[in-house]
């Protein structure tokens, strides 16, 4: 009985890694504010459409922050956009949503923020 567990695991991981490997399908005509919201409708537009059109190392990791070698230093770059109404809210502001945001996706990445744009 063991035996056929086994088996079968290996078999639905085998099934999981296959459908992980293949990447989403742009099927959309237009794209739309929800291809912005960070849902599914994002991931399709970036792993089906952007990825394949800008296809490079860096890119195709997917990673929260781009990391290039510069002259023999790694520069960690990232960029997002917040939209919120209205501007201030209780417990914060865009502003310090977007800087959070920004040094959050770098200190995944495993950078040292040194530099907003």
């Amino acid at each position: 009985m063991t035996d056929a567990v086994s088996e079968r695991e290996q078999r639905i991981l085998g099934i999981i890694e296959t459908t992980r490997a293949k990447r989403p399908k742009f099927r959309d005509e237009r794209i739309t504010m929800a291809h912005g919201a960070g849902g599914k409708a994002t991931r399709s537009l970036i792993e089906g459409l952007l990825a394949p059109a800008f296809a490079s190392e860096t890119l195709s990791q997917l990673a929260d922050a781009g990391l290039v070698t510069i002259e023999g230093l790694g520069l960690a770059l990232t960029t997002d956009s917040f939209v919120v109404k209205p501007l201030r809210f209780p417990g914060g502001s865009i502003g310090e949503l977007a800087v959070n945001g920004t040094v959050n996706d770098l200190a995944v990445a495993g950078a040292r923020p040194v530099a907003l744009t």
